[in-house]
């Protein structure tokens, strides 16, 4: 069974840092790209940030460019995302997508930034 499990959001005060974490289980983690999205209320999701299978390529949005960044752990199934700087308009619902010759959702996790 496939699974994608997001942790590490919460409340945050602007100007601090969160990391999340993405465990995932079920399909073969290291063939896949591996990214994190968010959507905020009322509006579209939208890409963050995207890191290849290896490892060695990343792309980022340009609103969180310098302050996010995507690293994975292929020996633990693992993708991360440190979020820096956090600013109020970075509060959203984040989620983890795996796509190689599918794609995969996990189901989010809160993320407010909030003084």
């Amino acid at each position: 069974q496939v699974q994608l499990v997001e942790s590490g959001g919460g409340l945050v005060q602007p100007g601090g840092s969160l990391r999340l974490s993405c465990a995932a289980s079920g399909f073969t983690f290291s063939s896949y790209v591996m990214s994190w999205y968010r959507q905020a209320p009322g509006k579209e999701r939208e890409l963050v940030a995207s890191i290849g299978s290896a490892g060695s390529s990343t792309n980022y949005a340009d609103s969180v460019k310098g302050r996010f960044t995507i690293s994975r752990d292929n020996a633990e199934n693992t993708v991360y995302l440190q979020m820096n700087s956090l600013k109020p308009e970075d509060t959203a619902v984040y989620y983890c997508k795996a796509s190689f010759l599918v794609t995969y959702w996990g189901q989010g996790t809160q993320v407010t930034v909030s003084s």
